[in-house]
């Protein structure tokens, strides 16, 4: 074999010069790579998070659908309740019985007393020195 290079070379007084074209392409390549992936990183979360409030969404759907069927289920319930057969049924099971003809008065008109033009009236609701009589009531 054959030695093409001396042995006793010296190379350690040989300094290499450095190359700032080469660490400026390096740099640039870095920040470019930095804005790329930061990019994909961006768009990967608002992906994420358009997927996340899309199951929200759903959710909400369909928990309005079940609360607007529970809301007819119950308006169905309260007008059920408000039938007059129901409220019939009601009123006989706390002892109550249908008014009897001979129950209701007729209405008459008071006359007025000649210094008071304004037509008679009853005593009011917020009057409370007055207490109902069983004939105002319509009781017997």
């Amino acid at each position: 074999m054959m030695r093409r290079v001396p042995s006793r070379q010296k190379n350690s007084l040989v300094h290499r010069e450095h190359d700032f074209n080469l660490i400026k392409k390096l740099a640039a390549l870095l920040v470019c790579g930095l804005v790329l992936s930061s990019g994909f990183v961006y768009a990967a979360r608002e992906h994420f998070a358009a997927l996340q409030l899309g199951y929200e969404s759903e959710n909400l759907r369909r928990e309005k659908q079940h609360l607007l069927d529970d809301q007819h289920r119950l308006l169905l319930e309260r007008e059920e309740a408000a039938s007059p057969l129901k409220l019939e049924q009601a009123a006989r099971h706390l002892g109550m019985q249908p008014v009897q003809p001979a129950q209701v008065a007729p209405a008459r008109e008071q006359k007025s007393s000649p210094g008071n033009t304004s037509p008679a009236v009853g005593p009011t609701a917020t009057d409370s020195s007055v207490a109902p009589t069983a004939n105002s009531a319509g009781i017997d």
